[in-house]
């Protein structure tokens, strides 16, 4: 959506308002588990935000369903920032948040070296990475990095048969 860590000007953002009831709690953790997996701002307690687009909103409208099935409560609004300052600590903490999963990715990929044995990890260290770049709205350089270590990794050379007999 942006390039930068700073935005540039102010524009929509769609928010959704939002109480579930606390029990049976496994609607409630769905809910927190896909606004995570969004990449949303908090801006408080029951009180989300992202950058409006389609698909931004298309995500937000699914939750907010889920949050009325499960008997509980939920707006969706189109705001915008007042202040430049405001507009900037919302992106700011956005890109913050993705910058640490990228350096945290980063992390684990120099741990294992750059020839790993198991396909799987590799694969999954790249799906790792597609899913932080999904919900990364404001790239922090970080993300450059990190999709550069995740690209260097290699699986080992060795076949499909000498890596199950090594198994064994």
């Amino acid at each position: 959506m942006v390039t930068s860590g700073v935005a540039a000007e102010s524009w929509p953002w769609v928010c959704l308002l939002y109480r579930v009831p606390r029990e049976p709690s496994t609607p409630r953790i769905a809910v927190w588990r896909r606004l995570r997996a969004l990449g949303v701002a908090q801006l408080g307690d029951g009180a989300v935000a992202l950058p409006e687009d389609p698909r931004t909103r298309e995500h937000l409208e699914w939750v907010a369903d889920r949050v009325l099935e499960a008997d509980g409560s939920a707006l969706l609004l189109r705001a915008q920032t007042l202040t430049r300052a405001d507009e900037q600590r919302l992106v700011r903490g956005m890109a913050d948040a993705r910058a640490e999963e990228y350096r945290r990715l980063t992390a684990e990929v120099a741990e294992l070296g750059p020839v790993v044995e198991d396909l799987r990890v590799v694969r999954r260290l790249r799906r790792t990475l597609r899913a932080i770049q999904r919900r990364d709205y404001f790239p922090p350089p970080e993300r450059d990095a990190a999709a550069a270590a995740v690209r260097a990794i290699a699986p080992s050379p060795r076949t499909d048969h000498e890596r199950a007999e090594a198994a064994r």
